[in-house]
């Protein structure tokens, strides 16, 4: 790129120099991607640009993420490619480029915000580089996300072909599976490599004279002759098919053989997920703050990996009842709903529960009411001393996999691990970094609400000592050509006064796997399943849209019988209700064709504790009256019970109506699966999830939040379409429903996360996963930075 670019201004430095005074003359410090690119367009539609379209400048201009400015000095972060950033230089006067490190980059972007000089060598910089180096690293941008494939690769290759040691540390990975002080797998008799191997031989000759439905526990005796324990099949045949992937593996492994046999070791009885924030209940919470699909998204995993663990487990020949926590937060007062009970059952489970756990002030006092999210860091560290003391108690053991949620919950998760040892698994649901412009350089505006650093360092350390970390979509990790990742946005940035980060995450790591969730078939499911909905619902359902007079409710329809444009979420700014009404608001074709509805947050201000929500509240209200909306909208507060929601989906869709999902930014969108599965055409951002889960014009339609205009048009387009041709609707609604059957469901999901969480169990074991270096760099991070940044945070 560099070499391009000093070729082309060689040739034309004159029209090159009027670009950069162009943007100089802007008057602007730091610009993004967006603006720098809307300005270049206006640029090059002027005499003096017109050459440069179709150029190498103009690509150089759209891989530009960021320009920061002080004549005659213009620093560039551009990006090449998905997770692949350079850095430049451009001196306006001598019309030069070069390139420079993420290093003094981001020293120029800290001289920028508080004039510092930019040689200040003693500023602490973050740089995991080091730790990193032979350490197996992918290096093609479709394998990202792939993690798992690219380690039974790397296993197959390098731990057993032409190595002893391989084979043995197999050996001795067998050996240490037990349950409740139960021998599994191997015994004793079996001591090296080459018994293991000859044994294999004996006991292969000995099933074949077996019937293949004859249950292992009819001839355990004889296997444990052998040395092998049960655990390797509840029947012969199953017995058969794992003893023979063993011996494929000893003699000549390959990935696929690998991944096999490891996923069906039983090693996974008992399960810990943390999600300390939020209100985390079973019902009279969604919509409450810090409060939706996270809690969604948890429940229906729980159901899922169970049904899923105690089938894997009962194949594999034992008769282990699986056990799975969810640690939470405890809230005395807690208003209607169940979040000051210490434990409590989870419906739709034999044996899962949801533990809480008080918060408490530095004198052990429990602290009563909800904290926001952005601000329970200081608690954490006690909780997760409470949190260690709980688990030991209802399981009476060490679990055998931890799984953090959001960016509070995965640093428990980290503390934990190193505590107990166990496997770590990391699912941020959204990071926060991506949400707010310059988050991380302008962290001083945002810190009294936000605590943005304490928020960013927790994710700096949960991310680096997760054994494996799960995201729904590629976007969340490197996004795409024209977007950055949520977590690529960690491998460079900056906090002035605080530190700096040139390679803190590194998305080409093995560790990211994609896994995809998906809608409980219970509850979302097609609106032509007749027999299946909860038509007793429709009255209440009926009152709620079109009932005057009600104390949770603003507006009314003067035309009933349009369609219905649906939006449901969490009334903050990112999910941006407030944005989708001011579309609407401005759009009056939209107005003539639908009614919006709108299930949110609050209608009344008075009712809420959240800043952000009362924010919101108000720009609804402001946006209804500035353009006239009486008679067109009708807004409602949130609904908790899952049964309602999704049938409110499928009588939307009765209706003709679609579903938008406004967002600013998702990170995955679990209400886009609940209306396409449920048959509703779904029109949802395509910053984020949304984007890789939505076939644009198949399976319902992508729209740019950042230009309402553009999507209102877009949603006004459908429906005239729709018009003309009364099979659209139909044939939208239908692509929905097939893209979710094929791609996101629950058992996809469970099957896979347990695949993940013994491969990775496994790999902890042979190798030197846990990189003791790392961790005491971390160990060190967080003592240092970690504990000063919360200190002085108030909740």
């Amino acid at each position: 790129m560099i070499d391009q670019m000093n070729d082309f201004i060689k040739k034309h430095r004159a029209i090159i120099f009027s670009l950069f005074r162009y943007y100089v003359r802007l008057n602007k410090t730091f610009m993004l991607h967006s603006d720098i690119w809307y300005e270049f367009k206006k640029f090059v539609a002027l005499d003096v640009g017109k050459d440069l379209k179709g150029t190498a400048i103009e690509k150089f201009v759209f891989n530009t993420q960021v320009a920061a400015f002080e004549s005659p000095w213009v620093y560039l972060s551009v990006r090449d490619g998905i997770a692949n950033s350079n850095y430049y230089k451009f001196h306006l006067d001598d019309v030069t480029i070069n390139e420079v490190s993420s290093s003094e980059y981001l020293k120029f972007e800290e001289h920028l915000m508080d004039g510092r000089n930019i040689s200040d060598p003693f500023t602490l910089e973050i740089d995991l580089t080091p730790f990193n180096r032979g350490f197996p690293r992918m290096k093609e941008t479709k394998s990202i996300g792939r993690g798992v494939e690219f380690l039974n690769r790397y296993l197959s290759n390098h731990l057993f072909s032409g190595m002893a040691t391989g084979d043995q540390r197999l050996l001795n990975f067998l050996r240490v599976h037990q349950y409740n002080g139960q021998q599994l797998m191997l015994n004793s008799k079996i001591s090296d490599v080459e018994t293991l191997q000859h044994n294999l031989r004996l006991v292969h000759k000995f099933l074949e004279k077996q019937d293949g439905e004859t249950e292992a526990s009819r001839i355990e005796d004889k296997l444990r002759d052998f040395g092998f324990e049960p655990g390797w099949g509840r029947t012969v045949a199953i017995m058969g098919e794992q003893f023979a992937l063993l011996t494929d593996i000893l003699e000549a492994p390959s990935p696929k053989d690998l991944e096999t046999f490891l996923g069906g070791i039983p090693m996974i009885f008992n399960v810990v997920i943390l999600s300390p924030h939020g209100y985390f209940g079973q019902s009279n919470v969604l919509g409450l703050p810090d409060t939706g699909g996270q809690i969604v998204y948890i429940l229906d995993q729980v159901r899922a990996l169970e049904h899923e663990m105690r089938d894997s487990i009962y194949r594999m020949g034992l008769d282990i009842e699986p056990k799975i926590i969810v640690v939470t937060r405890l809230i005395p007062e807690a208003g209607n709903t169940s979040c000051n009970v210490p434990v409590e059952r989870i419906t739709g489970t034999k044996n899962a529960k949801i533990l809480r756990i008080p918060f408490r002030h530095k004198n052990g006092d429990i602290i009563p009411h909800w904290i926001s999210r952005f601000k329970i860091w200081p608690y954490l560290e006690q909780f997760t001393i409470d949190t260690e003391r709980g688990i030991l108690t209802e399981l009476q053991s060490n679990p055998d996999l931890i799984i953090g949620n959001y960016s509070d919950g995965n640093l428990v998760a980290s503390l934990l691990s190193q505590r107990m040892g166990i496997t770590q698994c990391n699912i941020a649901h959204a990071l926060e970094k991506t949400k707010y412009i310059f988050s991380a350089l302008k962290w001083k505006d945002y810190e009294e609400q936000y605590h943005f650093p304490a928020q960013f360092t927790a994710d700096l350390i949960a991310m680096n000592t997760a054994d494996f970390i799960i995201t729904s979509t590629y976007q969340e990790i490197a996004g795409n050509q024209e977007v950055i990742g949520q977590y690529e946005s960690y491998s460079a940035f900056t906090m002035p006064d605080l530190y700096r980060v040139v390679n803190g995450v590194n998305v080409f790591d093995p560790k990211f796997n994609i896994v995809s969730p998906g809608a409980d078939p219970d509850v979302y499911f097609p609106y032509y399943q007749e027999d299946s909905r909860f038509k007793d619902l429709h009255q209440d359902i009926e009152t709620l849209i079109y009932k005057d007079g009600l104390s949770y409710a603003t507006g009314s329809y003067k035309d009933p019988e349009k369609p219905i444009i649906f939006a449901m979420s969490r009334l903050d700014n990112v999910k941006n209700i407030s944005g989708l009404v001011e579309w609407y608001g401005k759009n009056k074709a939209l107005q003539e064709l639908a009614n919006l509805f709108l299930v949110a947050g609050f209608v009344d201000e008075a009712l809420s504790k959240d800043k952000e929500e009362i924010l919101q509240i108000r720009k609804v209200h402001g946006f209804i009256k500035t353009y006239h909306l009486d008679g067109k909208i009708r807004w409602v507060e949130k609904q908790s019970y899952k049964n309602f929601n999704g049938e409110l989906y499928r009588y939307v869709a009765d209706k003709k109506g679609i579903f938008v999902q406004p967002a600013l930014f998702e990170a995955f969108g679990l209400t886009v699966i609940e209306a396409m599965t449920s048959g509703l055409p779904t029109f949802a951002t395509q910053n984020g999830g949304p984007r890789e889960i939505i076939e644009h014009g198949v399976s319902g339609f992508h729209i740019d939040t950042d230009h309402g205009n553009e999507a209102s048009h877009t949603i006004v387009e459908f429906f005239l379409k729709c018009r003309e041709n009364p099979d659209y609707w139909k044939e939208i609604s239908d692509g929905g429903i097939k893209r979710v059957e094929e791609k996101y469901t629950w058992k996809l999901y469970a099957s896979r996360l347990m695949t993940l969480s013994r491969i990775y169990g496994f790999w902890k074991y042979v190798s030197n996963l846990e990189r003791d270096e790392t961790r005491r760099y971390l160990e060190m991070f967080y003592g240092l930075m970690f504990k000063n940044l919360v200190r002085n945070i108030d909740s």
